[in-house]
């Protein structure tokens, strides 16, 4: 019974030690942190302002392996939403872009469980030729008592993520500035063999109007449409799956309707519950190979050159395969490698 009490006694006395010290710490704190990547502020910038972008290499949400996300239109800019899952971890929270100032600041605030107080991160890009400097700064949330002791590691913390996560950012810029200059290498209206290797497509089957004004404004829809389940439901990040690709009958491309397959190259089969999407694989094969730079509707040109030299050689052809070498944007001048697996 005196030993219980003891044990009583030095934990009241350990309890008032701790809230005697909570006392000479603040609320709430404040820190400023610098930070340098070698890229221009046009390729920085726009990974900060687009949550999706921003998750796939923020260490924050990057050691969350068993998070699932949901993301809000606008999918950038100011009032763009997210919110982060992982039951396993019991782990929960919303990101929001409150202010943007297009290369030159931007404002988040996360709230992290159920706490209504959110951390407030504004960070300030500082143009410096190819590099771009960054100025982060941090208020933590307001904290009661038992909880002020994290203010003491939140700035140690946040430096350790920050730095981090440029590293990951610097390497996610790496991989784009290579595609970028191997789109700068590639010969156009050129028609080239090449032996394909097979692929597992997830996307969308698709029929509409074959017409200049209806086609590639179902394309863009449709390239929305499973790049944002890809992105938001599958949680999949960019490095993750490949360029979309298109796959329709060359022979169909002069119906009134027209139908063709959608869809985004993964790794490996997952669990879809969504009934509207399905795979499709690709086999591997042997191809002939033309790349366009144009308005879409132009590209059948293109095709034609590859189905004349599929026939001179008297073989047999598979389904078309257009890959954006770049997304699909609101303008129709497009990148397109277009593949026609040709056999005996």
């Amino acid at each position: 019974m005196r030993f219980l009490k003891f044990i009583i006694i030095i934990i009241l006395a350990l309890f008032g030690i701790y809230s005697l010290s909570m006392n000479f710490v603040d609320e709430s704190k404040s820190f400023v942190h610098h930070s340098e990547i070698a890229y221009p502020v046009d390729k920085v910038f726009p990974q900060f302002n687009n949550l999706q972008n921003f998750t796939s290499w923020n260490d924050f949400f990057n050691e969350k392996e068993d998070a699932s996300y949901s993301f809000f239109t606008p999918y950038q800019g100011l009032g763009s939403a997210m919110k982060f899952s992982d039951p396993k971890n019991n782990d929960h929270g919303d990101l929001f872009i409150r202010y943007s100032n297009e290369n030159r600041s931007i404002r988040y605030q996360l709230f992290e469980g159920d706490s209504d107080n959110p951390y407030l991160i504004d960070v300030k890009f500082i143009p410096s030729g190819d590099k771009t400097k960054l100025i982060w700064n941090i208020h933590t949330p307001k904290r009661d008592y038992l909880q002020r002791s994290l203010n003491l590691v939140a700035e140690d913390f946040f430096v350790e993520n920050i730095d981090k996560s440029m590293k990951n950012l610097f390497q996610l810029l790496g991989n784009k500035v290579d595609k970028d200059q191997l789109l700068a290498s590639v010969k156009y209206d050129s028609v080239m063999v090449e032996n394909r290797e097979g692929g597992l497509l997830l996307g969308v089957n698709v029929s509409t109007r074959n017409t200049k004004e209806i086609l590639f404004k179902n394309v863009m829809m449709n390239h929305s449409k499973v790049l944002n389940f890809v992105k938001s439901d599958l949680a999949k990040k960019d490095d993750e799956f490949g360029n979309p690709v298109l796959l329709i009958n060359p022979a169909n491309l002069k119906d009134k309707e027209i139908s063709y397959f959608y869809g985004i190259p993964l790794s490996k089969r997952v669990s879809v519950s969504d009934n509207n999407f399905n795979f499709q694989t690709l086999n591997a094969s042997k191809t002939y190979v033309i790349y366009f730079q144009g308005n879409y509707n132009d590209r059948v040109k293109n095709i034609q050159e590859l189905l004349k030299m599929a026939k001179k050689d008297t073989l047999r052809n598979g389904q078309l395969i257009e890959e954006f070498l770049e997304e699909p944007a609101d303008i129709q001048d497009v990148k397109l490698k277009l593949s026609l697996p040709v056999f005996r």
